[in-house]
């Protein structure tokens, strides 16, 4: 067996958006586990839940949300450290946001994976 490596608590700040953060997780098949797509910016868990049906839930058949304020990261590396050359998992994650639930949300990427 190798050998365990150490994580540390990555903390996530207000991560640049003054509205809440919600994770989004969704199944594409009932004979599938639920998978991290990304995460939404919205006021209210609602709107949040109209944004991830949008951008993430055309064709689950289920989706799960998760205020991102409740959810601990922890890492073998720090964030934004270069390990490699592999981009770090927080900065593939999809993030959109509005200030308008009648507004189309806009994704924005932090990087993109090769």
């Amino acid at each position: 067996m190798g050998e365990t490596k150490r994580r540390s608590r990555i903390e996530s700040g207000d991560r640049a958006n003054p509205w809440p953060q919600w994770e989004v997780f969704v199944r594409r098949d009932r004979s599938r586990p639920m998978r991290h797509v990304g995460s939404v910016a919205a006021k209210e868990r609602a709107g949040a839940h109209e944004q991830a049906s949008r951008l993430f839930g055309r064709e689950a058949v289920d989706v799960w949300l998760c205020p991102a304020a409740d959810v601990d990261r922890y890492s073998t590396r720090e964030l934004g450290s270069d390990s490699g050359g592999e981009t770090p998992p927080s900065s593939r994650d999809r993030t959109a946001s509005t200030d308008d639930s009648s507004v189309e949300p806009t994704v924005e990427s932090a990087g993109e994976r090769s």
